[in-house]
């Protein structure tokens, strides 16, 4: 009996699915792709239980789910709606990745630890409330230390009341106390990253977070990780293909940089969703892919 075709479901709560998550899908060797945009947790269940009950049980691992969109929150609340739609095991396996955030949290992550361990660092993240930057506290913090972890994590924001719920947030999830920093202008920014051995900046697109000047320091951080892809680098004096370059004494990555990791973790995390229907592959689940694929 010939094997299923490789059927991959596109759940996108924008009003057009991603092109961008699309083409890496059918890069990653799958057979099709279904695309379904402007998802509502409403629809989840009949979509999911297309993908669950046209196939019998040995052929669920040739179905697979992908969530994407570039409203993170919404896709989470996709992403729990799919998990009530399972039971016993029928079943499919998924990937979340919105907005690219956990592959590319997993990504930056990975780089820094190629360059030190993170036990007893120093850790500052620039746009630490983000996606991207919560993930990286949560990644720090939690599974990419667990054994020997940072001294501190100092989770930057404009809103220092912003920053102190993502971190009470944080503790619950990792057990970890990220220390809240308000990141409202560049004095601000620059003590928030004095003492740190690694900086990640994770803001949005075109805004410089730390300016020059930072580089000359006698206390320059030994790792910055500028994730900013769009002119002006978040970081002064980081290039986008940045990638282990070293610049005075700092080792620099920039988005570009990073993104050839974090596309080989995506495309890898895909392949993994056809080799069972049990997987469950969010922020921790991809750094450990990442983890996997860097061995």
């Amino acid at each position: 009996m010939s094997q299923k075709s490789k059927i991959l479901i596109q759940f996108d709560s924008d009003p057009h699915a991603s092109v961008f998550d699309s083409i890496v899908a059918i890069d990653s060797g799958i057979d099709h792709l279904l695309t379904h945009a402007n998802v509502k947790p409403e629809d989840i269940e009949s979509l999911v239980h297309g993908a669950m009950f046209t196939r019998g049980p040995k052929d669920l691992n040739q179905t697979a789910l992908f969530f994407g969109g570039n409203n993170v929150a919404a896709t989470e609340e996709l992403v729990k709606a799919t998990k009530k739609c399972f039971f016993g095991n029928l079943r499919v396996s998924f990937l979340s990745d919105p907005n690219g955030s956990n592959t590319t949290a997993a990504a930056a992550v990975l780089c820094a630890q190629a360059e030190t361990d993170l036990g007893g660092k120093n850790v500052t993240i620039l746009g630490g409330t983000g996606p991207v930057g919560q993930r990286i506290a949560r990644l720090i913090g939690g599974v990419a230390s667990s054994t020997n972890p940072p001294s501190s994590i100092r989770l930057g924001s404009r809103s220092l009341g912003k920053s102190q719920g993502v971190c009470e947030y944080l503790a619950e999830v990792t057990g970890f106390q990220c220390t809240p920093s308000e990141t409202s202008s560049p004095e601000l920014i620059r003590e928030s990253v004095r003492g740190a051995d690694i900086v990640f900046a994770a803001g949005a697109a075109g805004i410089e977070l730390l300016t020059e000047g930072w580089m000359s320091e006698a206390a320059a951080p030994a790792v910055v990780i500028d994730l900013n892809a769009v002119p002006p680098a978040g970081i002064f004096g980081v290039s986008v293909t940045d990638q282990g370059e070293k610049r005075n004494n700092t080792v620099c990555y920039g988005a570009i940089g990073v993104g050839g990791l974090k596309m080989k973790i995506h495309k890898h995390a895909i392949k993994q969703l056809f080799q069972s229907n049990e997987f469950i592959l969010e922020t921790e689940e991809t750094y450990r892919l990442g983890v996997d694929l860097n061995n």
